[in-house]
């Protein structure tokens, strides 16, 4: 019997995939072109005159020239231009985008968007009205939007789904394998690094000159998004492969940078910040070997810079010290008040460093209460006169050092450096002696011991690791740097006064200044702590506003970071890996650990 059942004809033809369209519909060469014109339009916008007053900080009224807040819009239209020109493969900026995503642009368009819209609103604000824009500040604000909008239409992994937070993450998140870099020559590395530290003076620079807080807000939008661009465009991991192969080169140049700053200023007054920064990242750092290497948190540190401070002051001189007639040289000075500050860390973990946890907080933190309290009955009626009490030890005079007075103006080289420029040179010579002390720690067998007991003390003892000899060690250390800062800090500032040695205050320094400075700029890293430092410094000082909240900004600044970043702004390799599952925990090579030692060889 003939079977007649007919099978049907099958199509051979593969189904087309369905055309990936990002969040917002539009076609990807529109989206690119868009972002592109975008970009463009945003730039050139910020040669229109954006208000027809210039009552407003900056002077944006002129036509064919950039004022203020419009160098920033201008800055980032080029940036979200130069990554959306990557995208058509254009010759000698593939390089730009290692990544090969569409994120950069996305947050490049949004910090073009961001400086340019705030501009708009301060000049309503301030000056009263939509009538004080004029029509050039309509068209930036237009402008600013096309950019976006071509970004947010660029396909993406999962574009063509629903926009749920995981697709939105796409436009915003650096992909978890970027390409391998092809090798280059020795020296064409060490030509990036010197031209990327040139790009960071600058910007640097720029921010500590802004003069008023409008334009100090857009600097802000401007380098944050920036930054995340590059973080998602994968140069900062291709930067970090070139300083990981040239380390000393890379710390020459940073120094070199560091020392060049005063020379960039007019104003004694930025080179006055310069070297706060500098005295609290110090300071932040040697704190980081308590809290970042060896996992001790404490509550109190700052009253090491108090000891040191104290110490100075009572041996160099002044009138109003009980040793008037004691004035040491600076460097027996700073080695007096390290020393004193090294005592008192070891007087002070000796008894404490056997509790862990929240009970070592709480000792900490009464032990830097106690430290204000007894300086400040030091008067000779409450207690013994050391300290004046409330008053202080004032009119410390300023150091000489092999002839070089540092209270005097000097011309170099056809530069004037006033006073702070003086002391700001100095602490860059106490930083290197501090990333110095702090690196090679790190490095040696002690270091190696911190980080075993910070990941479990209980194991690391089992190993054969003393952990109250080790963390006594890292105490110890920690105040001495501390103190070491506090000794110039004292001929800084003229005086020392028992105020700022305090747990929270409105102003640095204080403990909770500089323990937010370790967890915001990223635990167990050298420039972690120092750019913790130099943001924490720069918002209150900058934005007048802060000053008398700045617990709450820094509150909810750790908020947002423990969400988003909780490894903090620059990571530690081993720490990244640890609070981010990305499927990359297997045994991580030595080029992902090269920024800390292996916990494994703790006990060797």
């Amino acid at each position: 019997m003939t079977d007649t059942t007919k099978t049907p004809p099958t199509n051979s033809a593969p189904t087309p995939a369905p055309t990936q369209r990002g969040i917002i519909p539009l076609p990807s060469g529109a989206a690119r072109a868009l972002a592109l014109v975008g970009g463009v339009a945003t730039a050139a916008s910020a040669f229109l005159a954006w208000t027809w007053t210039s009552a407003f900080p900056g002077d944006l009224t002129v036509y064919g020239y950039p004022g203020g807040l419009q160098w920033l819009t201008f800055t980032a239209g080029v940036l979200t231009a130069l990554f959306s020109l990557s995208l058509y493969g254009v010759k000698g900026l593939g390089w730009l985008v290692p990544a090969r995503n569409n994120a950069p642009v996305v947050l490049t368009a949004l910090g073009g968007f961001g400086v340019t819209w705030f501009t708009v609103i301060a000049i309503t604000t301030n000056l009263g009205g939509l009538v004080n824009l004029e029509p050039g500040g309509w068209i930036a604000a237009v402008a600013s939007i096309l950019p976006v909008v071509g970004a947010l239409a660029l396909p993406e992994p999962g574009a063509g789904e629903e926009p749920t937070g995981a697709v939105l993450r796409g436009y915003i998140a650096k992909p978890d394998k970027i390409p391998a870099a092809q090798a280059t020559a020795g020296w064409t590395q060490r030509l990036v690094i010197t031209a990327v530290t040139i790009v960071g003076l600058a910007t640097f620079t720029y921010g500590i000159d802004t003069e008023y807080g409008e334009l100090f807000i857009g600097y802000l939008i401007v380098v944050v998004f920036s930054v995340w661009a590059m973080h998602t465009a994968g140069l900062l991991d291709r930067f970090s492969h070139l300083v990981a192969g040239n380390r000393s080169f890379t710390l020459a140049m940073g120094f070199a940078a560091a020392i060049a700053f005063p020379f960039t200023q007019s104003d004694d007054h930025y080179a006055n910040i310069g070297v706060n920064i500098l005295i609290f990242g110090t300071v932040a750092l040697g704190l980081n070997i308590v809290v970042g290497l060896a996992g001790l948190l404490d509550l109190g540190y700052v009253a090491f810079l108090g000891v040191g401070a104290y110490t100075a002051a009572l041996v160099s001189g002044s009138e109003f010290s009980r040793f008037a007639d004691v004035q040491f040289p600076f460097w027996a000075a700073a080695l007096t008040g390290a020393a004193a500050s090294l005592v008192f860390g070891v007087l002070i973990g000796a008894p404490t460093l056997r509790l862990r946890g929240d009970y070592l907080a709480i000792v900490t933190l009464g032990f830097g209460e106690i430290f204000r309290i007894a300086v400040n009955n030091m008067d000779g009626d409450s207690g013994p006169d050391i300290t004046n009490g409330p008053n202080g030890i004032p009119s410390i005079p300023d150091l000489e050092f092999f002839g070089f007075n540092f209270g005097e103006a000097h011309d170099i080289a056809g530069f004037t450096l006033g006073r702070f420029a003086n002391y700001y040179l100095l602490m860059v010579l106490v930083m290197a002696i501090v990333v110095l002390v702090y690196t090679r720690a790190a490095d040696s067998r002690i270091g190696r011991s911190w980080i075993a007991i910070r990941e479990d003390e209980t194991a690391a003892t089992a190993m054969g690791i003393n952990g109250f000899r080790v963390k006594l060690i890292a105490f110890a250390l920690g105040a001495s740097l501390a103190g070491l800062a506090g000794t110039v800090s004292a001929h800084v500032t003229y005086s020392v006064v028992p105020n700022p040695y305090q747990f929270a205050g409105s102003t640095p320094p204080n403990s909770a200044f500089l323990l937010a400075a370790v967890v915001l700029g990223g635990m167990g890293t050298v420039a972690g702590p120092l750019l913790g430092a130099a943001l924490l410094y720069l918002l209150p000082e900058k934005l007048v506003f802060l000053q008398e909240k700045s617990l709450l900004a820094f509150g909810l600044a750790l908020i947002l970071l423990m969400r988003f970043r909780p490894e903090g702004i620059v990571a530690n390799r081993r720490r990244q890996l640890e609070f981010h599952e990305t499927g990359q925990l297997d045994v991580p090579d030595t080029e992902t650990l090269a920024d800390e030692p292996a916990v494994t060889k703790a006990g060797a």
